[in-house]
């Protein structure tokens, strides 16, 4: 709990993550929602991109020991992923969002063995699909799948699913509910916008209709 609420707190200070309750933002998918995430800040505060990955480090080298490779899924993740590999002396690897269109036609791009045991890692989870592409990608290159950690997710039920039919545990630093709370106790938004939000998470898709 104290990383979540620590990686929560940096990521509202830094303006990774941006609340706005009563005049939400619009997704590219269409949804209506009260939060926006973009993890690619964190790169610009070298105190949060220390936290971030040294959180990583810890709860890697405490819950996943046998770890071959670190793999980063493009392109928000592919910085976070090399600072991880970097604090634990691991190979790196990156999976694209689609193979390239010349050369040899890479999904997974550096050096991969069929067995190695990888720990990708993402910068934020929403339905979790893109993550899971990334995951057959490395799977179809003969990886074996440890675990993918991010450093951020909103909960959804349907991401957890996902994995779960994928056979692929996930961790994340911090999620939605430990954010809310923070944003709360830190005055970045009112305790009375709290249920508003909370009714967001509970139910996304028809929030903003």
């Amino acid at each position: 709990m104290q990383i979540a609420e620590e990686v929560a707190k940096n990521l509202l200070q830094i303006g990774a993550v941006k609340l706005s309750p009563n005049e939400p933002f619009t997704w590219a998918s269409g949804l209506k929602s009260p939060i926006y995430c973009d993890n690619r800040y964190v790169l610009s505060f070298p105190a949060a991109r220390n936290l971030i990955k040294n959180s990583f480090a810890t709860i890697i080298q405490e819950q996943f020991k046998e770890i071959d490779v670190i793999a980063g899924v493009a392109t928000g993740a592919i910085a976070h992923g090399v600072l991880v590999a970097e604090v634990l002396e691991k190979p790196f690897i990156y999976v694209r969002s689609s193979a390239k269109a010349h050369g040899l036609g890479n999904m997974v791009e550096g050096k991969i063995e069929k067995g190695n045991r990888v720990l990708v890692i993402e910068d934020l989870i929403s339905t979790g699909g893109s993550s899971l592409k990334a995951i057959e990608a490395l799977r179809e290159a003969g990886a074996e799948i440890i675990a993918l950690g991010a450093i951020f997710t909103y909960g959804f039920e349907k991401a957890t699913q996902a994995f779960a039919a994928a056979n692929c545990p996930f961790f994340t630093l911090s999620n939605y509910p430990v954010l809310i709370e923070m944003a709360i106790q830190n005055n970045y938004v009112s305790a009375a916008d709290k249920d508003l939000l909370m009714k967001w998470y509970a139910n996304p898709e028809k929030w903003g209709a």
